[in-house]
């Protein structure tokens, strides 16, 4: 995209704010996607194999495989069998650890999320008094013009000066689809560690057989 090259400055700071904007959504991106990688959201796999042995009266090996596993879960599972197995007649003891290690997990998963919410805010902000800038300054040198006016020029100018609300309205909706797949792992991870440290503690539901 080629722009006139007389813009305004304020023009080419909202331009250059912009494009901070979607270098930082693309810096989270990747750092919460090695980060989820790192720390093993969705293993669930894994925690389902350390659950079975655990309700099967394989404690040992349920414990063994937590301490090597490396997600989330596995890390869950572990703190609620080495409370149940430490205090067996207290079962809010492996509860309550449990729990502080979910809190832990949920926090370190949640780090850095409120950066793609402002950028979700300010992009289309940004993006809008560019626009407004641009637009006072392309009619602001049509008034203090002493020629006749030449409508291609005024275009030029307000062709640029919307393109900064679009490209901050763009910006906006990837930073916001972005932020909804990553919130989505986030809240998935919470309600299966839920689900996880209520069976540990009270055994499964039985599951309807199929017809």
């Amino acid at each position: 995209m080629i722009f006139p090259s007389d813009l305004p400055m304020t023009t080419i700071t909202v331009f250059a704010a912009l494009a901070a904007l979607s270098v930082l959504t693309l810096t989270v991106t990747i750092f919460k996607t090695i980060q989820f990688r790192r720390l093993g959201v969705g293993g669930h796999k894994r925690g389902e194999e350390i659950l079975d042995d655990w309700l099967n009266g394989r404690p040992d090996e349920a414990q063994r495989k937590a301490t090597a596993g490396k997600t989330v879960l596995a890390r869950v599972l572990g703190a609620v069998m080495s409370g149940l197995r430490a205090r067996p007649s207290e079962p809010g003891y492996g509860e309550e650890l449990a729990r502080q290690v979910a809190l832990a997990e949920l926090a370190r998963m949640g780090a850095r999320m409120r950066l793609l919410e402002a950028v979700v805010q300010m992009a289309p902000m940004l993006g809008l008094l560019g626009t407004v800038i641009g637009m006072i300054d392309a009619f602001g040198n049509l008034a203090l013009s002493q020629e006749a006016a030449d409508p291609r020029l005024l275009a030029s100018g307000i062709w640029t000066a919307l393109t900064t609300t679009a490209a901050g309205l763009a910006i906006a909706l990837v930073a916001y689809f972005i932020a909804s797949w990553l919130e989505g792992r986030i809240e998935d991870e919470r309600q299966t560690i839920e689900l996880v440290i209520s069976s540990a503690i009270h055994g499964r539901i039985a599951q309807p057989a199929r017809a």
